[in-house]
């Protein structure tokens, strides 16, 4: 096992590992429509000047973007889903290729615990060996009761093949921000802008004080099924939190034209978005729907999944 790196981002450990791209199949099969959503696209304003949100990484300013006409599915890929992937293909992902993922150390028995290496910045992540999409917590581990909760332990690469697979794709970074507000305009969350309305929780994150209690007040200290939570404007589910879903662009900090927008031609690190069970505002409030962060497509975590997109007709 690589020693971990520190991440260069607080909110997804990266594995630092450089291994090189792997090529990702053609789509095998037409896309099923049935789980999507059909969006109409059009203008939208994108980003956001929040004061709760983070200028180095380039959410603002807001700017006018316009989007064709897409389809989004309406929830996170989850597990039952992507072991039928597994079995039809026989797809080894990068945790396990690698032989280790990143699992949050209160998951973990002591034992693992204390052996296991951790990134300097993010101690809270151990690189567990043996943990991969269906042992979640390394050894031991398994999926039982967890089949329509998102699949995690998932790279860039993995889920890139999933969507071939599917014959779909990852959405731009543009598409995952219009679908995820769900049809309001500059709102902070899909919902509003107050994170719990009149006390009702409308997200999975961390509850209390991080990283060392989690009271798990909205029902979950881990992920969440993928449609736990009332669905945005637009019929998707948790675009806040729950886990982090990776989308199609490069990271850059420097935005990209007003139409159908997508990431530089090549980086080293790829967007994630929406947050995740381990977010909170104390340290990482990203769960705002113009939050954005990114890591290494290798990269894979207990708390990063996905979602696909594909085309209007």
């Amino acid at each position: 096992m690589p020693e971990p790196l520190s991440p260069a981002r607080c909110c997804m450990p990266s594995s630092g590992s450089g291994s090189p791209q792997p090529a990702i199949p053609a789509a095998t099969r037409t896309a099923a429509t049935d789980g999507t959503v059909l969006l109409p696209g059009g203008e939208f304003l994108m980003g956001a000047e929040d004061s709760e949100g983070f200028p180095d990484d380039a959410e603002g300013p807001v700017r006018p973007v316009r989007l064709k006409p897409f389809r989004m599915d309406a929830r996170a890929v989850t597990n039952d889903d992507f072991a039928a992937f597994v079995a039809d293909t026989g797809h080894i992902t990068d945790a396990e290729r690698l032989d280790w993922s990143y699992v949050f150390a209160g998951f973990l028995p002591a034992a693992l615990r204390r052996g296991a290496p951790r990134p300097e910045r993010t101690p809270w992540w151990c690189a567990v060996e043996g943990a991969a999409w269906d042992r979640p917590e390394g050894p031991g581990s398994d999926l039982a009761g967890r089949g329509n909760h998102p699949v995690v332990h998932v790279s860039w690469y993995d889920a890139a093949a999933y969507a071939a697979w599917a014959g779909k794709r990852l959405p731009t970074e543009a598409e995952w921000e219009y679908a995820a507000r769900g049809g309001l305009e500059q709102r902070r969350y899909p919902w509003g802008d107050e994170l719990d309305p009149a006390g009702e929780y409308r997200c999975n994150i961390w509850r209390g004080t991080f990283p060392t209690k989690n009271t798990a007040a909205d029902g979950y200290r881990g992920t969440a099924p993928v449609d736990a939570f009332e669905p945005n404007g637009f019929g998707l589910h948790n675009t806040s939190g729950n886990v982090w879903e990776w989308c199609a662009d490069w990271w850059s900090t420097e935005h990209r034209g007003a139409v159908d927008p997508a990431g530089p031609a090549e980086g080293t690190a790829k967007v994630i978005r929406g947050g995740s069970y381990m977010c909170q505002a104390s340290y990482c409030n990203r769960y705002r729907v113009a939050a954005r962060s990114a890591n290494t497509p290798d990269s894979s975590s207990g708390h990063a999944g996905f979602r696909c997109a594909l085309g209007a007709t």
